[in-house]
C-alpha cells in the first residue's frame, strides 16, 4: 500500500515538474529567437509554427521534462498495480497542483486566492482518500474482462475521433474528456495486464489488455494534442482530469474490487469528489494554461 502511494506521488511530482520544464523550454526558445531576430516562430494566426516546436523540443529543459514524463508513467504503472485506481489516479491528477506552485517560481505566474483554495482542497482530499482506501482489490479479472477492455477501447477511440470531427472547432472540451478517458483506460490496462509482476513477455504479448494499453496510450496523446490545438486549454485540461480519474475509479470499484475501509466509505466518497473538483479548479490557473500551451511546442504571443 505504502509503495503504491509513494509511486503515485512520484508520478504526480514527475508529471507536474515535466509540464513546467516543457513550458520553460518553449518560452526560452522563443525568447532566444526574438533576441536573435529569428522569424518564423509563429503562424499568421499567432499559433506556434513547426520551427518553434522543433526549437522548443531541443532545449535542455524540454528534454528533461520529457524524460520525467517517462518516469511518471512508470510510477503511475506501479501505483495502478498496488493501490485502488480511485486513489492512484486521483493522486496522479494532483500533478496540476505541482505545476501551479512550481509555475510561480519558474514561469512567473501569479496564483489567485481561488487557486490556493483549490490547491488546499486537493491536498486535504488526498489525505482523506489515503486514510480511507483499502489496499488493491482482488475483484473480477477474467479473460472476458481483458477482451472486453480491448473492444471497448477500440470503440471509444473510434467514437472519440468521430465526435471530434462532428464538433469541429467546438471539440476542445470533448477532446479533453475523451483523452482523459483514454488515459484512464491505460491505468485499467496496466492494473489487469498479465505477465507484469513476474515479467513474462510472452504473457504480456498474448494479453488483449496490452493492446488496449497501446491503443489508449497513443489515442490519449493524440486526443490531448487535438484538445490543446483547438483552444480552451483550461477547459480541456479540466475535462481530462475528470476522464482520467472518474472512469478508472468507477471501473476499479465495480469490477476490480477496489474499496474503502469499513466505516470509511463516506470519507472516501467525499475525498474523491473534492479531489476531482479541486483539480478541475486548479486546471484553470495560469500556470496550468502556460504549461499546456508548451505541449503544442511553443507559446502564443499572448503567453
Amino acid at each position: 500500500m505504502i509503495i503504491g502511494v509513494l509511486a503515485a506521488l512520484f508520478a504526480c511530482v514527475a508529471y507536474g515538474v515535466s509540464s513546467v520544464l516543457q513550458a520553460y523550454g518553449a518560452r526560452q526558445s522563443k525568447q532566444k529567437a526574438a533576441a536573435a531576430g529569428i522569424e518564423g516562430f509563429e503562424t499568421e494566426t499567432g499559433a506556434p509554427s513547426m520551427k518553434s516546436t522543433i526549437a522548443a523540443v531541443l532545449t535542455v529543459a524540454f528534454i528533461v521534462g520529457t524524460c520525467l514524463d517517462v518516469f511518471g508513467f512508470v510510477g503511475g504503472a506501479v501505483s495502478a498495480r498496488l493501490i485502488p485506481l480511485f486513489l492512484s489516479q486521483t493522486i496522479i491528477s494532483a500533478n496540476l497542483v505541482v505545476t501551479a506552485i512550481l509555475g510561480i517560481f519558474v514561469l512567473g505566474i501569479n496564483l489567485f486566492r481561488r487557486d490556493w483554495i483549490a490547491i488546499a482542497v486537493v491536498i486535504m482530499a488526498l489525505f482523506a482518500l489515503g486514510f480511507s482506501a483499502e489496499p488493491e482489490g482482488t475483484g473480477h479479472d477474467s479473460a472476458w474482462f481483458h477482451w472486453g477492455l480491448l473492444a471497448i477501447t477500440v470503440v471509444l477511440m473510434a467514437g472519440s475521433i468521430g465526435l471530434i470531427q462532428w464538433l469541429g472547432s467546438r471539440a476542445a472540451i470533448a477532446a479533453g474528456l475523451c483523452a482523459g478517458t483514454m488515459f484512464g483506460v491505460v491505468a485499467i490496462s496496466v492494473r489487469v495486464m498479465d505477465g507484469v509482476t513476474d515479467f513474462d513477455l510472452a504473457k504480456i504479448l498474448a494479453d488483449p489488455a496490452a493492446y488496449s494499453l497501446a491503443i489508449a496510450g497513443i489515442g490519449g496523446f493524440y486526443l490531448h494534442t487535438v484538445a490543446l490545438q483547438l483552444g480552451s486549454v483550461n477547459g480541456a485540461t479540466a475535462a481530462l482530469v475528470v476522464g482520467e480519474t472518474v472512469v478508472p475509479g468507477l471501473v476499479g470499484i465495480i469490477w476490480l474490487g477496489d474499496n474503502a475501509l469499513p466505516g470509511r466509505t463516506w470519507l472516501a466518497v467525499l475525498g474523491f469528489i473534492f479531489a476531482v473538483v479541486g483539480a478541475v479548479a486548479v486546471a484553470w490557473s495560469g500556470a496550468v494554461e502556460a504549461s499546456a500551451e508548451a505541449e503544442r511546442g511553443g507559446e502564443k504571443a499572448s503567453a
